[in-house]
């Protein structure tokens, strides 16, 4: 169906519709949706991105013609999609598909708009026989989203920051309804990301008080989001949960989010003081080469030269010794837990218990925990589904490394070089702390204390 925007001042973009009901990702879904195509829009080269959950918020359409016309934002296509349900053979919705898809804190809803819906939207061609292209670089796509939709819009850029770089989220559920609640730490631990975030609530904001208060949670991601060192701007004002406030907010969203396009989103420096310990923000991650699990050059996997951790390896776990020979740390498959152990004469394990607690990428989908290696001052690196979570001597997370693939299956140092491996590829980054192997001198670390 093809509807004409109406307005009197700005020339009037373009809508269609169209469905989707053959998702992989969700499987039995269907779904609507609705494109936007602004008259400014020629179709001889990719345009900007705006996606929007929940389908047209905000008079959005209205609002971006105006915005468009203004140079307040760029030439934009708009995608408005709608959560998934599912029908029984006779056509009933027996299942909403909303806060699972949604609410869950993985990258499926930006691997379901990457794969399935937005090569959908790519190459259609309007009745005036306009095709639609969409620029892929980060930097020139925004999300936004109300309520469940908002915390699905930071989920789409917080797991791949190589999609989204500028994020609009109005009465955002960061709240404990799947585990929304966590990302203040998450955020806090975090090397920050490319990514601009315009935040809005209201201080009457509670949709369900079971989940807790939007307005606090909001409140304790901002803060979050301000230490990690993200450019974030906010509307805070008396509403409740509702799409009203968000609304009027809009246009100045979009404002924040695209001044200066087309120059780049930057990573920010975070206050964490872990992470300015170990990372020299100067180096990034450098692709090295396709991992292959035969090679040993880069000296990923080394075995452990003592009896105790060799008996351990042939049962298909993974382990690693810290510098001073004193501990033992290995992981607990299934679980966020390592257990550690102390490492008493004739390499005897003792006192084994779990020491060491790993936050999870997904809580309905534990993963077994990668390998892991210390390095000289007796923190702890782990590969794990999340990325490389670093831990202190007292077996906490102090900070997260990431990369856009996601899930590191495999790390190793070189000396102050850490190799990972992510999505099938061989990574290197220089860093401030210095790596440990077994087969090194034992050398002695100043203890961290109970702190």
């Amino acid at each position: 169906m093809w509807l004409a925007m109406q307005s009197q001042s700005v020339p009037s973009g373009t809508i269609v519709s169209g469905t989707h009901n053959h998702s992989i990702i969700y499987p039995g879904t269907e779904r609507t949706y609705k494109v936007y195509v602004p008259a400014q829009y020629s179709g001889d080269k990719p345009a900007c991105l705006l996606v929007c959950m929940d389908g047209i918020l905000y008079d959005a359409a209205a609002k971006m013609d105006t915005l468009i016309a203004a140079g307040d934002m760029p030439v934009c296509i708009g995608v408005f999609v709608e959560p998934g349900v599912v029908r029984n053979s006779r056509g009933d919705v027996v299942r909403y598909n909303r806060s699972r898809e949604f609410d869950t804190m993985n990258g499926e809803w930006a691997e379901f708009l990457e794969k399935e819906l937005l090569p959908e939207v790519e190459g259609m061609t309007l009745a005036d026989g306009r095709t639609v292209h969409i620029s892929g670089d980060a930097n020139d796509r925004a999300i936004t989203g109300a309520s469940s939709g908002g915390i699905c819009a930071w989920s789409a850029a917080w797991y791949r920051p190589d999609l989204f770089s500028r994020v609009y989220t109005a009465v955002g559920t960061f709240v404990a309804m799947r585990g929304g609640n966590d990302y203040p730490a998450l955020v806090r631990k975090t090397e920050p990301k490319p990514i601009r975030i315009f935040m809005q609530d209201g201080e009457r904001d509670a949709w369900n008080a079971l989940f807790g208060s939007w307005w606090e949670y909001n409140q304790l991601m901002h803060s979050a989001l301000k230490f990690a060192g993200y450019e974030v701007a906010e509307s805070w004002d008396k509403g409740g949960h509702s799409i009203r406030y968000g609304t009027l907010a809009f246009a100045d969203a979009m404002r924040f989010l695209w001044k200066g396009w087309p120059a780049k989103v930057k990573k920010g420096n975070s206050e964490n003081d872990m992470l300015k310990h170990i990372i020299d923000h100067k180096s990034e991650w450098e692709y090295v080469a396709r991992y292959s699990a035969h090679s040993d050059t880069l000296y990923l996997n080394p075995s452990m030269a003592i009896a105790a951790q060799e008996q351990l390896l042939s049962r298909g776990h993974h382990f690693a010794l810290s510098p001073d020979h004193k501990v033992l740390v290995q992981s607990e498959p299934g679980s966020n837990w390592l257990i550690a152990y102390a490492m008493g004469d004739n390499r005897h394990l003792m006192y084994g218990e779990r020491f060491y607690w790993l936050h999870s990428a997904d809580n309905d989908a534990l993963q077994e925990n990668g390998p892991m290696a210390f390095d000289t001052e007796g923190n702890l690196y782990v590969a794990t589904a999340m990325g490389v979570q670093v831990c202190d001597q007292n077996g906490r997370v102090r900070a997260i490394l990431t990369l856009p693939q996601g899930a590191v299956t495999n790390l190793s140092f070189v000396d102050n070089v850490l190799y990972v491996v992510c999505g099938g590829n061989i990574y290197r980054r220089t860093m401030k702390t210095r790596g440990y192997h077994h087969n090194q001198p034992k050398i002695e670390v100043k203890s961290q204390g109970q702190g």
